[in-house]
């Protein structure tokens, strides 16, 4: 679906689709890229759309972690995608699409660094 997305946004407005650009242009961190406009439909479509699947049949959600948590994650997450110039949307489905060698560069570290972060947590015996 996010291909699709991305697709239909490259075709559609002539702007690649990368989620935290997109959001940094809804909330208002930046003044570049899509409308706002079009970023806050694409921002609220994403929970609209996961909640149109969730509809057609039971969707199990185990989050093993604390809230907290994941709210210090996704800041973290947040603050990697603006040093990287976007996330794994932007550079994984829409750069590497486009050949980009700065997104195939990205998506390279973002797939080694979560192989070894899995690895090692694997190794470690987490989740137990």
């Amino acid at each position: 679906m996010i291909g699709l997305a991305a697709a239909l946004m490259l075709l559609g407005n002539g702007r690649v689709a990368g989620c935290s650009g997109l959001f940094a242009r809804a909330v208002g961190l930046s003044a570049e890229g899509a409308p706002r406009a079009v970023a806050l439909a694409f921002v609220f479509g994403l929970p609209i759309g996961a909640g149109l699947i969730a509809l057609l049949g039971p969707v199990e959600v185990h989050v093993p972690s604390s809230l907290p948590l994941l709210a210090l994650a996704g800041v973290i997450v947040g603050f990697g995608t603006r040093l990287g110039s976007g996330c794994t949307s932007g550079h994984g489905v829409v750069g590497m699409a486009r050949l980009s060698p700065r997104s195939i560069a990205a998506t390279a570290t973002f797939m080694a660094t979560g192989i070894a972060t899995v690895t090692l947590l694997r190794i470690a015996g987490w989740p137990s």
